[in-house]
C-alpha cells in the first residue's frame, strides 16, 4: 500500500471513557431524541429545525451561536424543535480545502486527527451541558459517529455518501433519526433506496465485527436540490417536488414517511439569503396541502453569527463561516420567529 500508517488512533470506547457523558445529560439527550421520533412518526405536529453553521470551525463561536438558539428555543418550544448543527466533518468535492474540526481543530494549523477526535467530542459535550441541546452532525465517514453516538440527537448522510453501502447499513444500526439526502444528481429513487436500506435489518462487516443491525424506522429523506450535467444547480423544494415525494412515499411501503428540506446547497444555488424565501415558500406549501404537510417534518438551514463566508486566515471574523456562506444571526432569529407565527 502506498500510504504511511501515521499513528494508531484511540477507539471510541476509550475516548468516551476519557470524556464521559453524565447520567443527567444522557437523560436530556434521550428525551430530545424521543421528541424528534414522535415528529417523524406523526405523533407530534411540531416542526423540526436543524440549523447552524455549514461547518463548525471554532469552539467559542459555535457555543456562542448555540446559546443564542437556546434563548429562541425557549420562546418557540410549543411549535418548533431546534436541533443545532455541529457539523465537524466537511465533504470536499475535490478533496481540497478545510475538512472540518475532526481533521483540523484549528483551521490555521496542519491536520491532527487525534486532537480533532477529542475536540469534536468536547464541543458536543459542552453544547449539551451548557445549553441543554443534543445536536446534529453529519456521518461523513461510516464510523465517525461512534465517537459521538451517545451525545448526538440527529445524524445526516450527505449527497455524496448516500449511495454508499456502508453508510446505508451503518445508518440502519443507529438509534437516532437519520436523514438521507438526495444525491447530487437529484435522482430521488437513489434516496428512497437508501431509506429502505436504512430502515431494514442487515448483517454486515463493521469495525472488524460481524454485526446485525435492527433497522432504523426513523430514517427519512432530505431534499437538497441537485446539479445537472452542465453543472447548473436546480431546486427540489417547490410544491410539485414535495407532492411528488408524498406520492412516492405513499407507494413505497416505507415506515414513517418524512422529509427535512435543506434550504441551502443546490436548493438555493448557495445564495444563502434565499434561504429565507425558500423556508417561507415551503411553509406555504404545507398550509396549502395537508398531504405535503404530513411528510414535511422540518427544515435544514445554514446559519451562523455573521452573514456570508470568508477565507481561512489568522484574523478571521468571529462567527463567520469558513466554508459555505451562512445566514447571519439577526436574520436567523427573525426567520425563526416568523416561522413560529405561521405554524
Amino acid at each position: 500500500m502506498n500510504m504511511e500508517f501515521y499513528r494508531k488512533l484511540p477507539i471510541p470506547k476509550d475516548v468516551k471513557e476519557q470524556f464521559p457523558i453524565t447520567e443527567e445529560l444522557s437523560k436530556i439527550r434521550e428525551a430530545q431524541v424521543a421528541e424528534l421520533n414522535k415528529v417523524f412518526a406523526g405523533e407530534s405536529d411540531k416542526f423540526i429545525l436543524v440549523i447552524g453553521p455549514c461547518s463548525a470551525d471554532r469552539e467559542d463561536a459555535v457555543l456562542d451561536y448555540i446559546s443564542r438558539l437556546r434563548n429562541v428555543q425557549d420562546k418557540v418550544m410549543d411549535k418548533i424543535i431546534i436541533v443545532p448543527r455541529i457539523y465537524t466533518n466537511k465533504p470536499r468535492t475535490t478533496g481540497e480545502g478545510y475538512k472540518g474540526m475532526l481533521h483540523q481543530p484549528d483551521p490555521n494549523s496542519q491536520p491532527d486527527m487525534l486532537k480533532g477526535i477529542i475536540s469534536i467530542r468536547k464541543l458536543h459535550l459542552k453544547a449539551l451541558s451548557e445549553t441543554g441541546f443534543a445536536c446534529a452532525d453529519e456521518m461523513l465517514y461510516p464510523e465517525n459517529h461512534r465517537y459521538l453516538s451517545d451525545i448526538l440527537a440527529y445524524c445526516a448522510v450527505g449527497a455524496r455518501s448516500v449511495e454508499d453501502q456502508q453508510h446505508r447499513l451503518t445508518a440502519s444500526g443507529l438509534d437516532i433519526p437519520v436523514g438521507m439526502k438526495n444525491p447530487t444528481s437529484g435522482d430521488i429513487t437513489v434516496m428512497m433506496n437508501s431509506i429502505k436500506a436504512a430502515q431494514s435489518s442487515h448483517v454486515f462487516l463493521y469495525r472488524g465485527w460481524e454485526v446485525k443491525s435492527a433497522g432504523n424506522p426513523y430514517a427519512h429523506a432530505i431534499l437538497r436540490g441537485y446539479v445537472d450535467k452542465q453543472g447548473k444547480s436546480h431546486p427540489n423544494y417547490h410544491y410539485e417536488d414535495l407532492y411528488n415525494l408524498y406520492e412516492t412515499y405513499k407507494s413505497s411501503g416505507l415506515a414513517n414517511p418524512a422529509v427535512i428540506v435543506d434550504t441551502n446547497h443546490a436548493n438555493s444555488g448557495k445564495n444563502y439569503l434565499e434561504q429565507i424565501r425558500i423556508a417561507k415558500e415551503i411553509l406555504h406549501s404545507c398550509r396549502y396541502s395537508k398531504d405535503v404537510r404530513s411528510i414535511v417534518k422540518g427544515l435544514m438551514i445554514e446559519s451562523y453569527i455573521e452573514d456570508g463566508a470568508q477565507k481561512i486566515c489568522e484574523n478571521a471574523v468571529y462567527g463567520k463561516s469558513v466554508t459555505d456562506p451562512c445566514l447571519g444571526w439577526k436574520k436567523t432569529e427573525r426567520l425563526i420567529y416568523d416561522m413560529a407565527e405561521v405554524l
